[in-house]
């Protein structure tokens, strides 16, 4: 688990369909929501159709934005998952959960919704975030008890390595499986490909860069190891849905959540 988390209530605009984009991070997240409004996705940041996924939700890994409903007020707790963690916490494979969201009881059954009726009667927020926390170390050490839970070590190996920017070839190299192993290995514990887990933290990384220091755009490419400008609006168009320039204009509170505008 990456830490524990709570989403502020938004404010409310009469007459206007609140909206924003979330980019993805190469994790997924598991929250539950305590205020009576469920999580609400859009099809595309045009707002034309709407599905309303529920209270409790395991959001899988993506390789691009989501947009989701602002709208109504949200009290939520929540935490994101480092890969591997899938398989302990909710007994399916990351690449089985990928690119959606998935109600947490579909996974859970009826302990979803007594988890959440717990965390609404815990009173205080510290109180919320402390039961969280328990609640989900307890199904860790009841998932970790199948071998099947535990992350493979070539995977394991494999993020250490990404993070200290090897290329996927050198991982599946080191690895001494074949690529289509080590490929279905990533997958299952990840959610993601190798490639695609990579690119998501190189642009990640240009994010964060981008929004603490402001950069000019062709000093971020060459930091974050993008051949020019233009591979660098490229790959952040696929997948934040928006320029670096115009994320930038935009200035969001959180850089991974951006306001639609209007």
């Amino acid at each position: 688990m990456d830490g524990r988390e709570v989403s502020p209530a938004p404010t409310r605009t009469r007459g206007v369909r609140r909206m924003e984009r979330v980019l993805p991070t190469g994790t997924m997240h598991l929250v539950m929501r305590l205020s009576p409004a469920p999580l609400v996705l859009f099809d595309d940041a045009s707002g034309a159709r709407s599905r309303a996924v529920g209270h409790s939700v395991i959001g899988g890994a993506r390789s691009s934005f989501y947009v989701r409903s602002v709208a109504e007020p949200a009290h939520s707790v929540g935490v994101q998952l480092r890969p591997g963690a899938a398989a302990a916490l909710l007994g399916a494979p990351a690449s089985e959960l990928a690119e959606t969201h998935t109600p947490l009881d579909e996974v859970w059954g009826s302990r979803a919704a007594i988890a959440r009726e717990r965390l609404a009667d815990a009173g205080s927020l510290e109180a919320q975030l402390d039961l969280f926390e328990a609640l989900l170390v307890t199904q860790l050490v009841q998932g970790t008890k199948r071998r099947s839970a535990e992350i493979h070590p070539a995977v394991a190996e494999a993020l250490v390595q990404f993070e200290a920017g090897a290329p996927v070839a050198e991982a599946v190299r080191r690895s001494g499986y074949s690529h289509r192993t080590f490929l279905t290995l990533f997958q299952r514990s990840v959610g993601l490909s190798p490639k695609v887990f990579c690119r998501i933290r190189r642009f990640q990384h240009a994010l964060d860069r981008l929004t603490r220091e402001r950069p000019r755009l062709v000093d971020l490419a060459a930091d974050a190891g993008y051949a020019d400008q233009a591979h660098l609006t490229r790959e952040f168009t696929a997948f934040a849905g928006i320029s670096p320039a115009e994320h930038r204009a935009l200035a969001p509170v959180t850089s991974n959540h951006v306001p639609i505008r209007p």
